[in-house]
């Protein structure tokens, strides 16, 4: 469920799971409108849902609406998956958190999340769940940069010392010595700027994430690529945590291969028409905004077999 929802890939993402297990169901985008969230959650039980999965601007509302939220999602303050209980009742949960971290170990199995400080660009709903997944790992030193300082602020307050908030003229320089820098916010994705941001003090040993999946290669990792560092898109935050709501919805646990990633791949475009700014430097006109990419958290709801 998303507003809007229709540019997700979901859809082609958890019906290749229904293709690969052979279940008789599918899985559908919802585009509900704010005012409609609550009876449209309310809908999913008789209707025959197990479930669905939440996306932007309904992350933190359904919190409100859904009968029980588990530690993780009420810390973060934002659902991103709902299931159907077989009393009807609804259960919510983020899965971001946990995708984000298999994201990195499936590509990079060595990495530690306190290897050294991690750069966090964005102060939002993405922010939070790569925060604390990054908190939960054990990371002692996340620095965290938003336009505006009073967001950043807050997510110090709730996640403890490791966390230091940055004003956002500070954000180059922030990068000295980092371990880690992820892009939280939606610069970079398609339709947007890039990211302003400098790299000249971030260590080529560093690693860059990008949680904006469209398109793959954002103006941010194309230049870390070219300067050296190792980069990971979002794409494969989508899959893992799709893979989270199989568990949940159907008590399965499809594997996130090169075939199913392939295949999602394909119907993405490789880089953005046009970049705006310098991406040799990783410099742009593009400012974080405070929610998560509108692309990757995957709005749809899924019609399953109505006889499981």
């Amino acid at each position: 469920m998303g507003w809007p929802v229709m540019h997700s890939r979901s859809p082609a993402l958890h019906n290749y799971f229904f293709k690969q297990y052979q279940l008789a169901g599918t899985y559908v985008p919802l585009a509900i409108p704010p005012e409609r969230l609550e009876p449209a959650l309310r809908a999913l039980a008789p209707l025959g849902f197990a479930g669905c999965n939440l996306t932007i601007p309904h992350k933190e509302r359904a919190l409100a609406i859904v009968d029980e939220v588990d530690d993780s999602a009420r810390r973060i303050g934002a659902i991103s998956c709902v299931v159907v209980r077989p009393d009807g009742s609804l259960w919510g949960t983020n899965n971001d958190i946990h995708g984000f971290a298999r994201n990195i170990l499936q590509q990079h199995p060595g990495w530690r999340a306190d290897a050294g400080p991690a750069v966090i660009i964005g102060a939002g709903g993405g922010a939070r769940a790569v925060v604390y997944s990054l908190v939960e790992r054990g990371a002692r030193e996340i620095r965290l940069a938003n336009r505006t300082r009073e967001r950043a602020d807050t997510l110090a307050r709730e996640f403890g010392p490791s966390v230091i908030p940055l004003d956002w003229d500070d954000r180059h320089h922030a990068l000295d010595g980092a371990a880690l820098l992820v892009n939280t916010t939606s610069q970079g994705m398609v339709g947007q700027p890039p990211l302003d941001l400098r790299l000249d003090l971030l260590p080529s040993t560093a690693l860059v994430v990008d949680i904006v999946y469209i398109p793959l290669e954002t103006p941010l990792l194309t230049a870390a690529r070219r300067r050296g560092n190792a980069t990971i898109d979002g794409l494969g935050m989508l899959l893992h945590q799709a893979g989270i709501a199989w568990r949940l919805w159907f008590g399965l646990d499809p594997e996130v291969t090169p075939e199913l990633r392939a295949t999602i791949e394909a119907t993405l475009p490789r880089r953005a028409v046009s970049e705006v700014g310098d991406p040799e430097s990783g410099s742009g006109i593009g400012e974080p905004g405070s929610g998560t990419n509108p692309e990757r958290s995957n709005p749809e709801s899924r019609i399953p077999n109505p006889d499981r």
